[in-house]
């Protein structure tokens, strides 16, 4: 799986990929009744001017999306440096996530994110930990500022692209954002070994 993500996303690191698969494949043996359709990985130690978002198509093993995606406030400028679990801290959190349903806010047209590594994204939905379109990532930004602008921690994308994103990854794929951090690294059940923890709650993924 790994191998086949390589050739579909080139410009992606093959070692994030490789703990993106692992996580997958952590889901797939423990509930082997769900079947996400696509896998999205997110790969925070790129800098924000750098398309770190990919978008793969599981069944086909194709690469949908290759775009921007913007990090917490308070996570860095260009480059994201510090996470957190916790409400109001501005930062993105790092983690496997599970896509649930949307919803029309603030911020427009919004995909709803469950984190399952406890202690550093289960409390995504308590939150508002989201994926929606933003007018601070783009091609136009980067060039005005040398970065992205920030978000209060959501993973905001291109505003023009976000419905059709958000559609296509909406109600049960997965969302693999990483970033080299080492306790989550070690304790995480999906990356450190699939059994690693058995408190790793149920994924619910569409069937």
């Amino acid at each position: 799986m790994a191998s086949d993500l390589a050739r579909a996303a080139p410009n992606a690191d093959r070692e994030v990929l490789g703990l993106a698969a692992r996580a997958l494949a952590c889901v797939r043996a423990r509930e082997p009744a769900t079947s996400p359709k696509t896998l999205s990985v997110i790969d925070y130690s790129k800098p924000s001017t750098e398309r770190r978002l990919w978008v793969f198509d599981l069944s086909l093993g194709t690469l949908l999306f290759e775009e921007w995606v913007a990090h917490g406030r308070n996570s860095g400028d260009n480059f994201a440096q510090r996470f957190s679990n916790d409400a109001g801290s501005l930062m993105s959190s790092v983690g496997l996530f599970v896509t649930q349903d949307t919803y029309t806010g603030h911020n427009g047209y919004s995909l709803r994110l469950r984190g399952l590594d406890a202690g550093f994204n289960d409390r995504a939905l308590e939150r508002a930990i989201v994926m929606h379109g933003a007018d601070y990532v783009s091609e136009r930004v980067i060039l005005g500022q040398g970065r992205l602008g920030r978000s209060f921690g959501c993973p905001a994308v291109r505003r023009e692209i976000a419905p059709a994103l958000i559609n296509t990854i909406r109600d049960g794929s997965l969302v693999f954002a990483y970033f080299p951090v080492t306790q989550w690294l070690n304790r995480s059940p999906f990356v450190g070994g699939c059994g690693s923890s058995a408190s790793a709650p149920p994924v619910e993924t569409s069937p």
